[in-house]
């Protein structure tokens, strides 16, 4: 007997959340899916949702082999089951590899030969939140397209049952995962590393795949527990940042690497225990892949430092960064398109593609990358190679209130206003406008290095903003005070920061 169509407005606790799936819209995001379970998606939605996918993956005519994995959440299995029942339902060949990190999941698709993937994960948010990273093509995963045709089907009820579906419990794929990391490096000499792992599912893996790299690892918060005692798993969170930088110091160790819940987004704290941003290690790791692969190309998002436009290191090496949308879906898959040699990610998600690794985002991966170019400068600290970089005042990110039905054509009208001011020889502080940029939102770039960014949300009801000086912290905060929130002010749906600098 087939579903019935998913609805938005079901409540625990009755007859029909028990029997009529629950699926509310606002789960289908631009590159992932995420609800609150059971307040916004119910068991019965999830089997609709895995439907909606299989009947997407025959649509476009891939081989409907999935590859499905959940993250350590108390009730993540629940749902990857009832996710494959759809799939199964849809006449797709299911592939369970059981407990995973999302990474692990993409190297599955390689591993196993799938082209499909369905990924159960909420990654760092708190408990009760569950969600779907999925793909039909290895190794990017889904965009806004794609996304639209699923929300599409899911909440249309045009899921459509077919023979043949079948599940496999697949072993192994675990030890193979961790091997394929190691392999990236064999340190030459010995470093002591804290891996800092939230109590996420990274706890299973990373503290076993950074000793096979040569390693002397402490292990830091690796117990799986999905109550999350201290602090959900999150690199870019000052808590979690705070303690990697004690741990450090306590161990006398040569870094920390910080994991993310379900293993793709990798956080740096150096010997000296300051933290490296995300976009910040990117550039120290293109400057020394550049010097041994000319004519590089990278990828970045457009929240990254504007030193990749200007570092001497990257131009003496004939490397050419292009600056991208947000989002680990977009810089993947752009990656992916220009045949990049690596993208960053600000937020510390990192694509490297042959022969550095298969395109896909995995923490695990960028630390190899990590402990390789400390090996390929023997006597270096990672301090040292910090402190080599030249001096850029950046912001945090900065999220005032806007509504989601306002915030993208408000941030339309801000796009029309910079273009008009550089067309017209405008100047923002003083400084002539080197290059507008409106891949994803607007982000100035001006004649020193210094910019600023304003873009949508892509998740939350929110502007985001973020601003950089090549000059001075004083003159960083001149350029949010005085140019970006003053420009902001003037428009009554701009509502409170949720932090300023």
């Amino acid at each position: 007997m087939p579903l019935p169509p998913a609805r938005a407005d079901l409540v625990k606790n009755t007859l029909e959340f028990e029997t009529i799936p629950l699926v509310k819209p606002s789960g289908f995001r631009e590159y992932d899916a995420r609800w609150l379970l059971d307040k916004e998606i119910n068991l019965l939605g999830l089997q609709s949702l895995g439907l909606a996918l299989g009947t997407y993956i025959h649509e476009v005519g891939v081989q409907p082999r999935v590859v499905v994995g959940h993250d350590f959440r108390g009730y993540s299995l629940s749902v990857k089951q009832a996710l494959s029942l759809g799939l199964i339902a849809a006449g797709c060949e299911v592939l369970d590899i059981g407990l995973a990190l999302s990474p692990m999941a993409y190297f599955a698709q390689f591993d196993l030969d799938a082209p499909c993937v369905a990924m159960v994960t909420a990654s760092h948010n708190e408990n009760g939140w569950t969600g779907v990273k999925m793909g039909a093509d290895r190794p990017l995963t889904f965009g806004p397209e794609e996304m639209g045709r699923l929300r599409e089907i899911t909440l249309g009820g045009l899921g459509v049952e077919r023979p043949a579906g079948k599940l496999t419990q697949v072993e192994g794929v675990r030890e193979r995962y961790i091997a394929d990391c190691a392999a990236r490096v064999q340190l030459r000499r010995p470093l002591k590393v804290v891996a800092a792992c939230g109590n996420g599912t990274a706890g299973a893996f990373a503290p076993e795949a950074l000793r096979r790299m040569g390693c002397e690892v402490i292990p830091l918060d690796a117990e799986l527990d999905f109550t999350f005692p201290r602090y959900n798993p999150n690199p870019e969170d000052h808590e979690m940042l705070m303690d990697m930088a004690k741990a450090v110091r306590e161990h006398g160790a040569d870094l920390c690497f910080g994991f993310d819940g379900d293993g793709d987004r990798c956080g740096v704290v150096d010997d000296q225990g300051e933290e490296i941003y995300a976009d910040k290690i990117g550039l120290m790791l293109a400057r020394d892949l550049s010097a041994q692969r000319q004519n590089a190309t990278f990828v970045v998002d457009v929240k990254s430092t504007g030193l990749y436009a200007t570092d001497a290191v990257l131009k003496q090496n004939g490397a050419s960064v292009v600056y991208w949308k947000t989002g680990h879906s977009y810089i993947k898959r752009k990656t992916a398109e220009l045949g990049a040699l690596a993208g960053f990610e600000k937020s510390g998600h990192f694509f490297f593609n042959e022969p550095l690794g298969r395109g896909y985002d995995d923490a695990l991966v960028a630390a190899a990358n990590v402990l390789a170019m400390l090996d390929r400068n023997p006597g270096k600290r990672l301090s040292e190679l910090r402190a080599a970089l030249p001096v850029a005042h950046t912001s945090l990110t900065m999220s005032p209130h806007c509504d989601d039905e306002k915030k993208y054509g408000l941030v339309e009208d801000v796009v029309r206003e910079y273009q008009a001011l550089a067309d017209g020889g405008g100047t923002i502080l003083g400084r002539r406008i080197a290059e507008v940029i409106t891949v994803n939102g607007v982000r100035v770039a001006l004649e020193d290095g210094s910019w600023v960014l304003v873009r949508a949300s892509s998740n939350k009801p929110e502007l985001v903003v973020v601003v950089e000086s090549q000059r001075s912290e004083d003159d960083m905060r001149a350029l949010f005070r005085d140019e970006v929130k003053a420009r902001l002010s003037k428009r009554p749906e701009v509502g409170a920061y949720n932090q300023e600098v």
